[in-house]
């Protein structure tokens, strides 16, 4: 039996849909204006929020882009989220599990929290980022900011060469 007659008969009834590359557009204007749309939705102003961007993508932490900003950790980390940066959920993959099971009525809260292993401060924070979806059209506003600079491979310092093998 060849190829041609396993084939035979096969016929597309689907077509896949062109995906593409996503393009960000909007990067002739300064993030704090491109944030300002945002603003009403946000716990903090477009200057802040343009702040909190600039200092996470920058390698900082929560709390430190937090302090730059002039806000509560919990509030950055909340701006974080509706900005549609991913990671910013205090709980682990179980916890975030044993949380959805609470807000399904399936477990107490103060059996979650426990559970979760979390502080009263991370489990909320981690139940408004599971109950609160990003903001729409937000992520494409900070998305070229929130990707390494063009300054080459962010990792291009920690590979070696192949001269580094070959020895002096």
């Amino acid at each position: 039996m060849a190829l041609s007659d396993i084939a035979a008969g096969l016929e597309v009834t689907t077509e896949q849909r062109e995906r593409g590359v996503a393009a960000v557009y909007d990067t002739g204007r300064d993030l704090p204006t491109r944030l300002a749309a945002f603003e009403d939705d946000l716990p903090c102003d477009a200057a802040s929020a343009a702040t909190l961007v600039e200092a996470y993508t920058g390698g900082r932490s929560v709390g430190e882009c937090a302090r730059r900003a002039g806000l509560s950790p919990v509030a950055a980390a909340k701006t974080l989220h509706l900005l549609g940066v991913e990671g910013v959920c205090p709980l682990s993959p179980q916890g975030r599990r044993i949380l959805r099971d609470w807000l399904a009525g399936d477990l107490s809260r103060t059996e979650a929290r426990q559970l979760a292993g979390a502080s009263e401060t991370e489990f909320a924070l981690a139940t408004f980022v599971e109950t609160h979806d990003p903001v729409s059209g937000a992520r494409e506003a900070v998305d070229g900011d929130l990707r390494p600079g063009d300054d080459g491979d962010a990792l291009a310092d920690a590979m070696s060469d192949v001269d580094d093998l070959l020895g002096p």
